[in-house]
């Protein structure tokens, strides 16, 4: 089960949306796509406090599950969209609750691609952490990429993932506090 799920079931949790959450998570399972739109609900929603909430933007689904497993393995929660314009939404109504941004740059048929996507993010915090991944796209990094970001060339190590996304946690400022 995921962290989502264990700290909905802390004892002491009294938020029933926070329970709910929980039970959906584990009745679904850990590959579904319907699992995926509860975590979704329920990273949005405001019961989810104080988890480092990585948002992945990958549409192929094999790099979308290394991705997730290499995150979770390094102790951070992920939210996947499979596209530009799903995760221009989740961006827009997470509310601050995302932490950090990792996205592959070429998104299948879809208008809006990574580098749109990092920009959106960092429209909405200036210092938003954002990992970019690609296997052909790298070299247009220095004129497309946002500041102080960092680009991974596919293939790559899992470690090399969690290490990208922890460096740029740890330089930028701390979050402020979410409603």
């Amino acid at each position: 089960m995921s962290g989502l799920g264990r700290r909905a079931d802390r004892p002491g949790t009294r938020d029933p949306k926070a329970h709910i959450c929980s039970l959906l998570h584990i009745s679904f399972g850990t590959k579904s796509p319907l699992q995926r739109d509860v975590l979704v609900a329920c990273v949005v929603g405001a019961w989810v406090e104080n988890l480092l909430i990585i948002l992945v933007v990958e549409d192929e689904q094999l790099l979308q599950s290394i991705v997730e497993e290499s995150l979770t393995d390094g102790g951070f929660e992920t939210v996947i969209a499979s596209s530009g314009e799903n995760a221009v939404e989740l961006l827009d109504a997470s509310e601050g609750k995302f932490r950090a941004l990792v996205t592959d740059i070429n998104l299948g048929s879809g208008k809006i691609d990574g580098w749109n996507v990092a920009q959106h993010a960092r429209e909405i915090d200036a210092n938003f952490p954002i990992v970019y991944m690609s296997g052909k796209d790298a070299d247009d990094w220095a004129s497309k990429g946002v500041p102080n970001s960092i680009m991974l060339a596919k293939p790559f190590a899992p470690a090399q993932l969690v290490t990208a996304v922890s460096q740029l946690l740890n330089a930028s400022p701390p979050a402020a506090p979410t409603a």
